[in-house]
């Protein structure tokens, strides 16, 4: 079978769609960085989020929610002045609110996948 015209789009689209796409996660920090792409990607492409995913990573930790549940406003400040990130100050500080509840979670439960 052929890839989606979509996962044509770019290499880093095409490593996404050819790699994870359509792939089973049970691994809380990949659900995690998943669920925080598609706040982040809200009212922008996919292609994009994909494309800065590593920037993502780097601001927030490779997206250890436990270490970005612990920011406060320094930390919000250095995401925002990174080259490259977005600059929204409401999807940083949604990444760290839901980086607390996705702990509340995973502590009722064992874990986000449990749930």
């Amino acid at each position: 079978m052929g890839r989606c015209a979509w996962g044509a789009v770019s290499p880093e689209m095409q490593r996404y769609h050819d790699e994870e796409w359509g792939f089973p996660l049970h691994d809380d920090r990949k659900l995690f960085e998943f669920l925080m792409l598609e706040c982040l990607q809200c009212g922008l492409s996919w292609d994009l989020m994909i494309r800065k995913r590593a920037i993502f990573s780097s601001c927030f930790d490779g997206f250890d929610y436990d270490k970005i549940a612990a920011y406060g406003p320094a930390d919000e400040e250095r995401i925002l002045q990174t080259e490259g990130m977005l600059r929204s100050p409401r999807k940083v500080r949604a990444v760290i609110a839901n980086a607390r509840c996705f702990q509340t979670v995973c502590r009722e439960y064992g874990s986000f996948e449990a749930w």
